[in-house]
This record gives structure tokens, sequence and C-alpha cells, in this order.
């Protein structure tokens, strides 16, 4: 029994303890800070290819799909080399036929020639082995241009990535009949994004020959850093719009092609009364801050906000005003009001 009344009265100690906990609060206040003008982009890969089929035949092998990471220069498609190798096959007889047609034609003409000197032949039949050596010299270098050309339709059979990279798409299944120009399969890569932000004409004056931004991810709560901004020197006619490409640093985890961002060009300064983003209460569709009284105690109210700040804050645009403390932890005020 005596340690049944020495729990509860330690318990309720700890109770007032907490309860005299004084609540953490913040100063809201106006601050300057960067001026923007948003623009909704789209993040897309600076590398991005379509491999094709360079040579018409049955697919034999599909080394990766959709997803797999490859290396440069990996194979990630076979296309069946029997077509390939019997063209190389007959390139190379040709070969071997006219270096021996170049041979005889070659020790005919040197036998001409030492016959013409001993005035034993014509002046015509000399003329006509040294045409007949030309003309095998050319066909030696024809059949071997021809063997050349053979070897590298084989070596298409082994389709190559030209990059390192990520295969986001692929068009073709294994035994499938493939032409020439064919879409293989599509891949990126991941380690080089960038954004595509179409900006109306009457702002590119604000945004400047040097524009300076942040990219806003909303789904993912998250900003991203800009590494350059590149305005190109072009407008779309029906739109009216100029296409402004904003890079990445390298290597940004979690970003995709395809995700929908938002960009933020600063195009000049002002004051924004602002407060930890952390504070704010969403209860369905009310938006509140507990704010803090003269007694120290927690006061729900409703305000309205603007945009956040990749600060981690948020602008207030109405229900509250400067010099205003509000609770940083809403949870614990909450609990404090309910007391």
């Amino acid at each position: 029994m005596r340690q049944k009344i020495g729990l509860l009265v330690g318990l309720s100690l700890m109770t007032a303890v907490h309860a005299a906990e004084p609540i953490q609060a913040v100063v809201a206040q106006e601050r300057e800070v960067a001026q923007t003008y948003s623009v909704d982009g789209v993040v897309e890969a600076t590398n991005q290819a379509t491999v094709s089929a360079q040579i018409s035949g049955r697919v034999k092998a599909v080394m990766f799909d959709v997803g797999d990471r490859v290396s440069k220069g990996q194979v990630i498609l076979r296309i069946d080399e029997s077509e390939a190798n019997q063209a190389l096959a007959g390139s190379n007889a040709q070969v071997a036929q006219s270096e021996a047609a170049l041979s005889n034609a070659k020790l005919n003409y040197e036998r001409s020639k030492q016959l013409f000197e001993q005035k034993f032949i014509s002046q015509a039949a000399l003329d006509k082995a040294k045409a007949d050596y030309d003309m095998a010299v050319a066909q030696a270098r024809a059949s071997a241009a021809g063997a050349q050309q053979s070897a590298l339709a084989k070596s298409y059979t082994s389709v190559v990535a030209p990059y390192a990279g990520v295969v986001s798409a692929r068009m073709v299944e294994m035994g499938e009949m493939v032409t020439v120009g064919k879409p293989l399969m599509t891949g990126f890569d991941p380690s080089a994004l960038r954004i595509i932000a179409n900006v109306p004409q009457y702002k590119l004056a604000e945004i400047g020959s040097h524009p300076s931004a942040s990219v806003e991810v909303p789904e993912l709560h998250r900003w991203l850093k800009v590494a350059n901004i590149t305005v190109q020197p072009s407008a779309d006619p029906r739109t009216h719009s100029t296409q402004v490409r904003v890079n990445l640093p390298a290597n940004q985890k979690g970003i995709y092609p395809g995700m929908f961002v938002r960009t933020h060009f600063v195009v000049g300064k002002e004051k924004k009364l602002l407060i930890p983003a952390a504070a704010v209460v969403r209860r369905s569709e009310v938006v509140a801050v507990y704010v803090i009284d003269d007694k120290e105690q927690p006061r729900l109210r409703q305000i309205r906000l603007g945009e956040t700040t990749e600060q981690g804050e948020v602008e207030v645009l109405a229900g509250l005003t400067a010099g205003e403390r509000v609770a940083t932890d809403p949870v614990k005020a909450g609990m404090a009001v309910k007391k």
C-alpha cells in the first residue's frame, strides 16, 4: 500500500513538473527575402537516347530490362548473326580472290616490262598489262572495303550501351524480327539531370541574362540546388514563351526524368512575415498556429499561408502580426490547451 501511494505521489510530481515546463515559442517577424517568380517544370535527363537496330535479323537475346543499370559499352541485346557471318565469309572469299588476281596481274606486268625492253612486245601490249594491273589493285581495295563493311555489319549484331545509365523502356522481345532503324531500348544517365521550364517572354527581363533560382519538389517536400541555368535564345511562336534549362548538380538521389517540379526564379527582394513550417497545424481544411498570449497560454488561431521557403519557413499572409509568439511544437501546445 505504501509503495502504491509513493508511486502515485511520484507520478503527480512528474505531471506537475511537465505542466510547469514552458512551451517553446518563436517570434513571428518580417524579414527581407528573395522575391520569386514560380514556373512549373519537368525533370529530364541530359543524356537520353533510344538505341535502334543497325542490321536486320531476329532478336537472339535480351540482357536487360526496364530499371536495370548498364555500364558503358556493355552488350544489352544480341541479334542473330547467321546472315552476317555468311556475308562476312563471302567478303573474305572475294578478298582472297582479288589478292590472287592482283598477284597474277603484277607478275604479268613485270614480265611485260622486261619483254618490252627487249623489243619482244609492242607498247599496246605493255599498256594493257599495266591497265590489268591497275584494275586488279582497285578490285583488291574494293574487296578489302567490302570485307571491312561486312565485319562492321557483324559487329552490329551485338547492341552496346552508348553510355552508363538506366534502361527506361524496352521495345522488343526475344525472338522478334527487327529491321534497320527499329527502336530497341531507351536509356538515360541518372547522374546528369536538368529542369525544363517555359518562361513567358514578358518575365525574361525580370529574370535577367544571368538568372538565379531554386527548385522545389512539392511531392517530396524537398528543395534542390542549381548548378547553372541556360536561357535558350529563341521563343515558341505559339505560346510566346522561352525555354529555360536549369541544370542540377550531379547524382541527385530520388530524382528521375518526368518528375514534376517547381522552379522559383529570383526577380527581386521583398519583406515577408515568416514562421517555421513545423509550427503550422492542419486539421481538415483548417490551417492554424498556437499563439502564446500574455499569460503564457497557447491559443489556436486560424491563418492563411503563402509560399514555403527552402529554409523550412512559411509565409503568413493573414491571421498573424509581427511580434506575436508562435508555439514551435503544436502537439505539446495542444495538450496544454486541453489541460
